[in-house]
């Protein structure tokens, strides 16, 4: 199985580790290469084009995981490609051609997006028991956030984070329909190597079905925050609340509880699940390496995934719902972060958890 990774860097090594792993668990003999501007190690074969590449290398799956921006470049030059392609969330940023660039994929044998809270259990339960148990949407809300002050990897800016909890909400809920965006606000800053007024957070409305949805995002927040509530009704008219906390207190350790109150108002527990699972080598990547597991299992052996990709129809959908966001922002002055002569940055050995 030949793996061509776009871009070695936190991302793409993030899918190195994760294909390695799981070539010696399933015993599937795992050739990876890879594509960058400069060679960053010789333990792999290195190309500094994609067209020579693919013509060289001859990659089943290729991981596009550069940074945002450069997407749709890469995208383009995969036209006509005929095997799986993984893209790192989102599919491109704001005002970029994207739908030129996704109409030459039309022979890829498959596709998807990377987003990874889709495999995460308390997502998988919550989304099982909403399906078994016929519940309908009241309203949905979420505080998505991390801090990515100072990062030294390019970013399109808090797009790229939003679009987790905007997928989350659909995912689980798909009798709903589509996300509407209603209205939004944000702020723009220089948090970001990519310029001095980047949009680092929003805040918005919108609707699912006939349920209101009110979201708040950000790049800026003082420490990693990811919770998703949700409450739905039955058929006979009783009341649930959901709520999913994510990666906390450590990346993968996500938690889910779902609760009532009884004629009293006591609150009745109806479900609650923690997720916490270590394994050595896949810290940081333990829902990550599932996606990878499914598009393995796909390629090599035709096995149908343990659930759908968020293939090219959902990725255009959602980076639709983006551009519609930077396109009706309402921002103030740019906050400003850099007060001296010198940025200084994370640097790229920091620890997992930083750079997550």
């Amino acid at each position: 199985m030949k793996i061509l990774i776009v871009g070695l860097g936190y991302a793409g090594n993030r899918y190195r580790r994760a294909f390695s792993y799981l070539g010696e668990r399933l015993k599937i003999g795992v050739e990876i290469a890879y594509v960058g501007r400069h060679q960053r190690t010789d333990a792999l074969p290195y190309f500094d084009r994609v067209s020579s590449a693919l013509y060289a290398f001859r990659p089943d799956i290729v991981v596009v995981g550069v940074n945002d921006q450069s997407h749709v470049a890469i995208l383009k030059e995969l036209g006509g490609y005929r095997g799986f392609i993984i893209c790192e969330k989102p599919l491109a940023a704001p005002t970029q051609p994207w739908r030129e660039a996704c109409r030459g994929l039309g022979e890829a044998k498959g596709f998807a997006l990377d987003l990874v809270e889709r495999y995460s259990e308390a997502t998988r339960q919550l989304k099982r028991e909403v399906a078994s148990r016929g519940w309908s949407l009241v309203r949905a809300s979420f505080h998505w956030g991390k801090d990515r002050l100072n990062d030294y990897r390019p970013t399109c800016g808090v797009v790229s984070e939003v679009i987790h909890a905007l997928d989350l909400v659909e995912w689980i809920c798909p009798s709903e329909g589509a996300l509407r965006l209603e209205g939004v606000m944000g702020v723009r800053s220089d948090f970001s190597i990519s310029g001095k007024d980047v949009l680092d957070t929003v805040l918005l409305t919108a609707s699912l079905g006939e349920a209101p949805v009110a979201g708040y995002s950000s790049f800026v927040n003082v420490q990693r925050q990811r919770t998703v509530d949700l409450s739905f009704v039955d058929e006979p008219g009783r009341i649930f609340h959901a709520r999913i906390i994510y990666d906390t207190p450590q990346w993968d350790h996500d938690h889910l509880r779902i609760w009532t109150r009884d004629d009293q108002g006591r609150e009745v527990l109806v479900v609650e699940q923690r997720t916490s699972e270590n394994i050595p080598g896949l810290e940081t990547l333990q829902k990550l390496s599932q996606l990878c597991e499914d598009v393995l299992r796909r390629v090599a052996w035709q096995e149908s995934p343990s659930q759908p990709f968020a293939d090219l129809t959902t990725a255009t959908a959602l980076q639709q719902l983006l551009d519609d966001i930077s396109h009706k922002v309402s921002t103030p002055s740019a906050a400003r972060y850099v007060r001296s002569a010198v940025r200084v940055l994370l640097p790229e050995d920091a620890d997992l958890e930083s750079l997550g």
